[in-house]
């Protein structure tokens, strides 16, 4: 979570929301890293998730992530759960939750969703008071 914070705080460096993820192979190696870039992209699919796993993906060579692990600092959006599901991410790890537009688990659970063809195991709250407290911080326009 530790390189998920510090892609975070590298988006508010373009006025970006700031979460960050990254994506780690079976072994722990870090193949893939993101944070949110709309703002400094124009670009609405540039949430930090969709960005690691892209990384991830070109590191690979394949957009089979079957042994990977996701970890975020804010709960997954509908866009970003399917990008996941898409690559076929068996696991994520996420910071603060979204009740606004969370699909892991909040407002909607589509990463556990058994209509789906595949499912994640989701775990929740890694070091959520320290994600969530950074943007409580943007949104409010205080120090950070």
């Amino acid at each position: 979570m530790n390189v998920a914070l510090a892609e975070a705080r590298l988006a508010l460096e373009t006025a970006d929301v700031p979460v960050g993820a990254l994506v780690v192979n079976g072994n722990g190696e870090v193949i893939g890293v993101g944070r949110n870039a709309r703002e400094a992209r124009q670009d609405p699919t540039a949430h930090a998730e969709v960005e690691a796993i892209r990384r991830a993906a070109e590191a690979t060579g394949d957009w089979h992530l079957t042994d990977a692990t996701l970890i975020v600092t804010l709960e997954p959006c509908v866009m970003c759960a399917g990008a996941i599901l898409s690559a076929r991410i068996p696991r994520v790890v996420f910071g603060a939750w979204d009740d606004k537009a969370g699909a892991a688990g909040s407002v909607y659970d589509v990463l556990r969703d058994r209509r789906l063809p595949h499912r994640v195991e989701v775990y929740a709250g890694v070091r959520a008071e320290e994600c969530g407290r950074l943007l409580t911080d943007f949104f409010r326009g205080g120090d950070l």
